[in-house]
């Protein structure tokens, strides 16, 4: 039994359709994987009710002939996806006991395409986090170890406990999303991949907020083939989502050739940043070598607006979340503080927000406060959105030069340990975003693959940035990537 949860979801869609398995074994081994993995801490609130009938609806539906490529497979969903009738935290006190009474765009489209739901996922408090230490779940914990050592290590934030299930394989595939990194950087971590597309490629609707002008859905699987399919249920235009863009979704999977001759692939020379470890530059001097194999061509480039990428970040993005936090205020649903007799409204909210968010949020909102506040408006933040315009336009140039995707590292480093950086000054963390930020602040596509393994045996990944929209380009140039590369490293079982 335990074998079948070690499938991709291109190879159990076709056991599916064979009839060499049902989509109702596939979600016991999966339900029995999740159990024994407490150790992890990746699943938060299991459904093993909602996932044994939508199988049995998946395994009726593909003997009738009429079965999507997902129908049947067993997912994870990052807590942050609202999904009718079960809990939905964003991993945040302040939202206990909150149901929605609705399903988001992005959930129920997968489960029209009759995926099944395991469960929700771990993740940072309102996505705000790389390391999975903002949850109030606990931290969710990488299933992968260095060397002999039995150092609990982050799987990288904030869509932790997705690539944490996928990298156990507790479940085939899981949902992320991606505000600075948030689904490429825990991909890199786990030796999974995770692909943001393009803004506006996929629905926010039901999605909780955290920054409205960078957030993106996209999914967390075993390989590119298995991102290609999982992506194309999830794409789609929805005039709930005022930015969702009214764009044909293609077939990605077909358009997995894994032919690259004479494509361009465009290497920033701002990201060989200074102190980079050697095997985070090996790993990318590697990467070039496998393009260039593969029949690309390799071209320096310059964004020379880089370097300002992470202090426009960390304006814009605690900016737009200190907006949309104070919806939370403990009137209407989730967490609200017991009163003392003559308290009034205003002590309700500071006393329900005071114990209801994590000191991560709480930092983040008296930031984004400071800076739209009326004497630094101007200083800050519309400082920051004239860079996240130049940031824009460099890339813009790139592709307009003729460049089809961009090579960077997808991390400064392999996985830390669990508080290892938790008592560092908070921009060291921060630091994490440095290779991925960019790629939201311009609204593309990014995705990383795994390719190597550090002295340790830890993951280690890299990233390719694709032109606006052409999300099967950028996945045919991580397939042929991730084909010369030929990771096939899985973490001991030790959980």
């Amino acid at each position: 039994m335990s074998e079948l949860t070690k499938l991709k979801i291109a190879e159990a869609r076709d056991a599916l359709r064979k009839g060499e398995v049902t989509s109702l074994e596939l979600t016991e081994a999966c339900l029995t994987a999740i159990e024994g993995a407490g150790a992890l801490n990746a699943f938060v609130h299991k459904t093993p009710e909602i996932a044994r009938e939508q199988a049995a609806a998946a395994d009726a539906r593909i003997k009738s002939g009429d079965a999507p490529a997902l129908c049947g497979i067993p997912l994870g969903i990052k807590d942050l996806f609202c999904t009718k009738g079960v809990a939905s935290q964003a991993a945040s006190r302040i939202l206990e006991g909150f149901r929605p009474e609705y399903e988001s765009t992005v959930t129920s489209q997968l489960f029209d395409a009759g995926a099944v739901m395991l469960g929700k996922l771990n993740m940072d408090e309102f996505a705000m986090g790389s390391s999975n230490e903002t949850s109030t779940y606990g931290d969710a914990v990488n299933p992968w170890r260095r060397g002999n050592d039995d150092t609990a290590l982050t799987p990288g934030g904030s869509s932790g406990g997705s690539a944490s299930a996928v990298a156990a394989d507790l479940c085939l595939g899981a949902t992320g999303t991606d505000t600075g990194g948030s689904i490429r950087q825990p991909a890199a971590f786990t030796g999974i991949t995770g692909i943001k597309p393009t803004y506006g490629r996929c629905s926010r609707w039901g999605i909780v907020a955290f920054a409205s002008s960078l957030d993106q859905a996209g999914p967390m699987t075993k390989d590119v083939r298995d991102a290609a399919i999982m992506l194309q249920a999830m794409c789609g235009h929805d005039p709930k989502d005022s930015t969702s863009a009214d764009l044909a979704v293609p077939d990605f999977e077909v358009m997995l050739t894994g032919d690259i001759r004479g494509k361009k692939i465009g290497i920033p020379k701002e990201y060989h940043m200074d102190g980079m470890p050697a095997e985070i530059d090996a790993l990318w001097a590697e990467g070039r070598a496998m393009l260039r194999d593969a029949g690309a061509e390799i071209v320096d480039i310059s964004l020379p607006h880089t370097k300002y990428a992470l202090p426009a970040y960390y304006v814009i993005a605690p900016a737009e979340a200190s907006s949309n936090l104070a919806r939370y205020d403990g009137v209407r649903y989730g967490h609200r503080a017991k009163l003392s007799h003559g308290d009034g409204i205003t002590e309700m909210y500071e006393k329900t927000r005071a114990e209801g968010f994590g000191e991560e949020v709480k930092r983040r909102v008296m930031v984004g406060t400071y800076v739209l506040s009326a004497g630094f408006y101007d200083a800050y933040y519309n400082r920051a959105r004239k860079v996240r315009t130049l940031i824009k336009r460099d890339f813009e140039n790139a592709f307009d030069a003729g460049i089809d995707a961009i090579l960077t590292p997808a991390t400064p480093s392999a996985a830390f340990g669990l508080g290892e950086m938790q008592d560092a000054d908070p921009v060291k963390m921060y630091l994490n975003d440095v290779f991925t930020v960019t790629v939201n602040l311009a609204g593309l596509p990014g995705i990383a693959v795994p390719t190597g393994v550090d002295s340790q045996g830890l993951p280690l990944g890299l990233q390719l940035i694709g032109r606006p929209w052409e999300e099967g380009d950028l996945l045919n140039t991580a397939y042929a990537l991730e084909q010369a590369a030929g990771f096939v490293s899985k973490p001991a079982k030790w959980w």
